[in-house]
């Protein structure tokens, strides 16, 4: 497995805005897939957003319109822009790479929280 390390998370106000990021580390792996759950307290934990190498992606319903991945295949980086956060999106976000011959590999996790 290879180790993802993530940053990005903290606290904000209801309608702000963050960037998680998540990098690769010692690698310039091109993944077939990438992309972002996260788990809130006491829920399990959800896909938000996926990526692949054609450049498709998917978001959860919940998280459309608000929520852009991105990545830099180069760099084996994935990135959420998160924009109109609220307090529902608070939650461990939780970085993933997946590809075919390694398997996948996750991040240690993130905080978001949504607070006023």
């Amino acid at each position: 497995q290879v180790q993802l390390v993530e940053s990005g998370g903290g606290l904000v106000q209801p309608g702000g805005s963050l960037r998680l990021s998540c990098t690769a580390s010692g690698t310039h792996i091109r993944f077939h897939a990438m992309g972002w759950y996260r788990q809130g307290l006491g829920k399990q934990r959800e896909l938000v957003a996926t990526t692949t190498t054609d450049g498709s992606t998917n978001y959860a319903d919940s998280v459309k319109g608000r929520f852009t991945i991105s990545r830099d295949g180069a760099e084996s980086a994935v990135y959420l822009q998160m924009d109109s956060l609220t307090p529902e999106d608070t939650a461990v976000y939780y970085c993933y790479a997946k590809d075919i011959l390694l398997g996948t590999s996750w991040g240690q996790g993130t905080q978001v929280t949504v607070s006023s």
